[in-house]
C-alpha cells in the first residue's frame, strides 16, 4: 500500500500545480471495477480492481459500504452505506481520500444505490420517504459539491437498485415493493399488498410502469444490470410461501416482463434470493448470485432458459469481463467465472456489488 499511498500523492501534487488538468480514472491506476470490502481488521474500504485482477487502490470507507457509482469522465466514486444507510461518501480516488459527504434529508433513507447521469453533472440516488411509504429518487448536482436541489417519484415503494439507459438519460428504478420504517428496523411491512415493479423516468416523470403477474406479487424486484443494447435484467428476492416461480427476470422497455425458466432443483437452490446481476458486454447472457445459496446461474437472455449452475461459497458480486463474467465472495475470492484458473484470493471480505469503471 505504501507505493500506491506515495504515486497518490505525487500524482495530486502534480494534479495541484496544474499539469494535469483533467484526471482520468487511467490516472487512479485504471480500475475497471469498483466493490466496497471488509479488512481482517474490521475496518472498511472501496476497492478499485483491473481488468488483470489486480487490487490498485484501498480508500477507507466509515463504515460498512454497499455498492457504489463511478463518474463517468473523472476518478470519482460515491459509495454508498447499507440500507437503511443516512449516507453516502464521495471518493477522489486519485488522491485517496473522501471529499464530500451526502446526507440524507430529514425523513429520507438511502437505499445503498445511486447512478451519475451521461455527462457526470448529477448523481441520482434511491430514498425512502418513511413517512409517506413511499420511493423517492433524490438529485444531487455535482458541480455545485454535491448539492441535493430536487427529488421525484420513484414510482414505486421500496426504490433499491437504479440504472441509466446507455446513452439516453432515462433511468431505470427497480422498485422492490416493500415498506420498511427505520422505527421498526428491517422489518417488512406490507408484504401481503406489496407491488414491485420497474419504473422508467425521463425527466424527473415517470413514464412507464412494468409490473409482475399478480401471483408474483411477493417477488421483491432488487437488483439491475443493462445491457449496451437497452435490454433491462432484473434479480429479485423472493418474500412469499412456498418456493419462488422465478428469481431472474428480463424486460425491454415498451415490452412485457419476461421471466427465466428454471428446473426447480436450481430454484430451490438459490434460497429466494439474487445478490447481484449482470449482463455479458454482448447482452446475450445474464449471469446471477446468490450468497444464500452459495450458486452462481447464468442465463440465455434469448432463449431465457438456464445455461450454467455452479458453486461459489459467499458470492455475490458479479460483472461483465472480455467474454467473461468476474465475480468476488465474501471469502475474498476474486475470479473469471469460466476462464478458470486457481481462484485469486485476497485478504479482504467483499461485498455486495461490483460496479464497473466506465472506459
Amino acid at each position: 500500500m505504501g507505493q500506491r499511498t506515495g504515486r497518490r500523492q505525487f500524482l495530486g501534487g502534480v494534479l495541484a500545480a496544474g499539469l494535469i488538468p483533467k484526471p482520468t480514472w487511467a490516472d487512479a491506476g485504471a480500475p475497471a471495477f469498483l466493490s466496497a470490502a471488509a479488512r481482517p481488521d474490521g475496518t472498511y474500504v472501496l476497492c478499485g480492481i483491473t481488468a488483470p485482477l489486480e487490487v490498485v487502490f484501498e480508500i477507507d470507507l466509515p463504515a460498512r459500504g454497499h455498492a457504489a457509482t463511478a463518474h463517468p469522465r473523472r476518478p470519482e466514486a460515491v459509495a454508498f452505506a447499507r440500507r437503511p444507510g443516512t449516507f453516502a461518501v464521495v471518493i477522489d480516488c486519485l488522491q485517496g481520500r473522501a471529499k464530500a459527504t451526502l446526507t440524507a434529508p430529514e425523513g429520507r433513507h438511502f437505499y445503498g444505490h445511486g447512478i451519475y447521469s451521461e455527462s457526470g453533472d448529477f448523481l441520482f440516488t434511491t430514498e425512502n420517504d418513511f413517512e409517506a411509504g413511499q420511493g423517492r429518487v433524490g438529485v444531487w448536482d455535482v458541480g455545485a459539491g454535491y448539492k441535493r436541489i430536487a427529488e421525484f417519484s420513484s414510482g414505486g415503494v421500496g426504490p433499491h437498485d437504479i440504472k441509466r439507459l446507455p446513452g439516453r438519460e432515462t433511468l431505470v428504478v427497480a422498485n422492490g415493493g416493500i415498506e420498511t420504517h427505520p422505527a421498526s428496523g428491517r422489518a417488512k411491512l406490507n408484504l401481503p399488498d406489496m407491488q414491485p415493479n420497474l419504473a422508467y423516468i425521463d425527466d424527473g416523470t415517470v413514464t412507464e410502469v412494468a409490473m409482475l403477474p399478480a401471483e408474483m406479487h411477493r417477488n421483491s424486484i432488487r437488483h439491475l444490470a443493462v445491457s449496451a443494447q437497452g435490454a433491462v435484467a432484473f434479480g429479485m428476492q423472493w418474500q412469499g410461501d412456498g418456493p419462488a416461480a422465478a428469481l431472474v427476470g428480463h424486460h425491454w422497455q415498451g415490452g412485457a416482463m419476461q421471466v427465466m425458466r428454471t428446473p426447480g432443483e436450481d430454484l430451490r437452490a438459490m434460497a429466494g434470493y439474487i445478490g447481484s446481476i449482470a449482463f455479458a458486454r454482448d447482452g446475450k447472457r445474464i449471469c446471477v448470485t446468490s450468497p444464500r445459496g452459495g450458486l452462481l446461474q447464468t442465463y440465455d437472455a434469448v432463449t431465457a432458459q438456464l445455461q450454467d449452475s455452479r458453486p461459489l461459497a459467499d458470492v455475490c458480486g458479479v460483472a461483465p469481463l472480455e467474454g467473461d463474467f468476474l465475480v468476488t465472495s465474501g471469502t475474498g475470492v476474486l475470479q473469471r467465472m469460466y476462464r478458470l484458473a486457481v481462484p485469486h484470493a485476497v485478504p479482504l471480505m467483499w461485498d455486495n456489488h461490483l460496479v464497473a469503471v466506465a472506459a
